[in-house]
């Protein structure tokens, strides 16, 4: 009898550090894989309303603040915003490139997809950017092309590097954001579809700078923003 008791002392010590062990183990969360890493934070979205004043943003400075309002009532306000846009006059050689103003990379959208590891990746067909990852903050799809209305025309006064188009300001980036009338901007197409080359940033100009002709030619005044890492 000694002898049983003692081969049941290991058994019942090996028992309770099990239980200690797993009481120790963080709680899997509902719909979490084993093993499975936590999705990475929101660094890119298309913006869920413009500013409502055609392609007056407040210049670049009023365009990240309207990022940076959008990313915060969706808790992701404690990090920078920049919106994807580029300028004339505004930098140090005298133009701002898109592609300068949004870090370094690697992006995510709300539901933790992979847009682009870098800015290289991000101007080439190595991103991904589409219709169903290109969400705005809330992590819905915008619409495009078969939808109505069709939203799918971005601001960025960029050509598909990422840089300024070249040429006068007022006729590329709606005078560096600051018109809701006369003028244009280059804009692309968060869903790849429609117009000769189907690129997420530099497709077609717009009609003018208005409200009215930015959403007749299908858009709404949205665009990209960024978080700067």
């Amino acid at each position: 009898m000694k002898i049983v008791k003692l081969a049941l002392i290991p058994l019942a010590m090996a028992t309770l550090a099990g239980s200690a062990i797993a009481q120790q183990q963080p709680a899997q969360q509902p719909g979490q894989q084993a093993n499975q890493p936590p999705p990475q934070p929101m660094s890119f979205f298309v913006t869920s309303v413009g500013k409502g004043d055609g392609a007056n943003l407040g210049g670049l400075a009023g365009a990240d603040a309207h990022c940076q309002s959008l990313a915060a009532a969706a808790g992701r306000g404690n990090v920078t915003w920049h919106a994807y846009l580029s300028a004339g006059a505004q930098g140090p050689n005298g133009v701002t490139h898109a592609r300068d103003r949004i870090g370094r990379g690697p992006w995510f959208n709300a539901r933790g997809a992979l847009i682009a590891s870098n800015v290289d990746d991000l101007h080439q067909d190595r991103n991904n950017i589409r219709k169903p990852t290109a969400l705005n903050e809330k992590g819905e799809e915008v619409n495009g092309v078969g939808n109505q209305p069709n939203i799918h025309d971005m601001l960025t006064g960029s050509d598909s590097t990422g840089r300024l188009v070249p040429g006068n300001v007022t006729l590329t980036t709606c005078n560096n954001w600051t018109s809701n009338s006369a003028g244009n901007a280059m804009l692309g197409h968060h869903d790849r579809l429609g117009g000769p080359n189907a690129s997420w940033n530099s497709v077609h100009s717009s009609r003018s700078c208005s409200q009215e002709d930015l959403v007749a030619t299908g858009g709404a005044g949205l665009f990209y923003c960024f978080a700067v890492q």
